[in-house]
């Protein structure tokens, strides 16, 4: 017999699902999140927390708090184009105090969801606990089926969340197909030390042959390196020491420091995507995050539109009203249309990105026009880039958690 100790059951331990059973257990109801893995130290690559994102930990009260972690605060995103530095998005152009934007590792921010979950009585974070499939009755999911323990079992609710990623084993089980956008390029990841006299806070490096990400984790740099789609084959048969060559030539900076790569080990391939679900639901049933959508790496948005799918679900399970089953539908027709202008301005941006991994030139024309137009551009990319095509908040209802009892929250 099935445990059907809980109101919802969500698989998948990431931001999408460490959130929405934070957010659901400060409204009062019993929540299972499935974490497959021991812990949260792995190979994360989604490390940017946005404005709208901190507005969100404000609006729980958490801000501060997490602010205290060695985090790192920038408030402008810079990037070196054919040479020449220039702010391309400018967060100060948001309203304070959520003006900035913070490089944190992926698993300290899961790590500090999680411990303000378990203050909440109805919290119920499972690690080492794997999703193996829904479970369907008379054509409705009415729970998982779980291995925990060394032991198969079921958790049953009603309702079931796939939050496990863009490689959904739950939404397979469920029957759901996204439809995939072709994109050129895939990018590989990489830790480099800071040279000894590290320039500003950097973005990228674009030029001729692709892009190089450096983003700033505070003694060191999680490295990136756009490649064509594919490409890293060839990339790799050309040898390690021209790898390091082709990014200290695009990222001038790096030169002192690419010599710590001494193993392709150390470089991880990230196959970028952009998919999404045409329908997110089924009876008793929703995808969320990159289980109903995949975003591409451009702008480091996944996360944040991931967080924004948690929020959206929690508010209408909280004030919405309605069979559940409709409350589902209206969440997809919320979100979706957000993720898809997204997504269009991140195949836009893949045409440039691709063309320069092929080795096109920077047009000379390019880095004079940027500059002219930053003032508009960095404002307006302030709000795309920041908060977002259409930022939830909290519902005020939500806000007030219930902590266990002997805790604060």
């Amino acid at each position: 017999m099935g445990d059907a100790t809980h109101d919802v059951v969500i698989a998948g331990g990431g931001p999408a699902g460490v959130m929405l059973g934070h957010l659901l257990a400060r409204a009062g109801r019993r929540v299972a999140v499935l974490e497959k893995h021991e812990d949260f130290l792995r190979d994360f690559r989604g490390d940017t927390i946005h404005p709208s994102t901190l507005t969100l930990l404000g609006e729980l009260g958490l801000r501060d708090r997490f602010l205290q972690l060695p985090v790192t605060r920038i408030e402008t995103m810079d990037g070196v184009i054919a040479g020449r530095r220039l702010s391309l998005v400018d967060f100060r152009a948001l309203r304070p105090p959520d003006d900035f934007l913070v490089f944190a590792p992926q698993w300290e921010f899961l790590n500090f969801l999680a411990e303000s979950g378990r203050a909440l009585a109805g919290f119920d974070l499972r690690m080492r606990a794997e999703a193996l499939g829904v479970v369907e009755e008379h054509g409705r999911i009415v729970g998982l089926a779980v291995r925990e323990g060394g032991r198969e079992t079921e958790l049953r609710a009603p309702l079931v969340v796939a939050a496990d990623g863009r490689d959904s084993r739950v939404r397979t089980s469920a029957g759901l197909r996204p439809r995939a956008a072709g994109v050129p390029i895939d990018v590989l990841w990489f830790r480099l030390p800071k040279p000894p006299d590290p320039p500003p806070t950097t973005l990228g490096y674009a030029d001729r042959g692709g892009l190089v990400l450096t983003i700033d984790r505070g003694d060191h740099y999680q490295g990136g390196c756009v490649i064509e789609k594919d490409g890293f084959a060839q990339l790799r048969a050309g040898g390690l020491e021209a790898f390091r060559a082709h990014l200290a030539r695009i990222a001038p900076p790096l030169a002192p420091v690419v010599g710590t790569l001494r193993s392709w080990d150390q470089v991880k391939v990230l196959s970028v995507q952009i998919d999404a679900l045409e329908t997110w639901h089924r009876p008793g049933f929703v995808c969320i995050g990159d289980a109903a959508h995949a975003m591409s790496p451009v702008f480091g948005v996944g996360v944040n539109y991931a967080l924004q799918d948690a929020v959206a679900l929690a508010d209408l399970l909280q004030t919405g009203t309605g069979p559940l089953d409709d409350l589902l539908a209206r969440l997809q027709r919320r979100r979706l249309p957000p993720v898809r202008r997204m997504q269009r301005v991140q195949r836009f941006a893949h045409r440039g990105i691709g063309a320069l991994a092929a080795g096109a030139h920077v047009p000379r024309l390019v880095p004079a026009a940027a500059a002219a137009l930053s003032p508009i551009v960095r404002r307006v990319l302030a709000r795309v880039v920041g908060l977002g095509f259409r930022p939830e908040h909290v519902a005020p209802s939500i806000r007030e958690g219930r902590p266990r009892p002997g805790q604060a929250r």
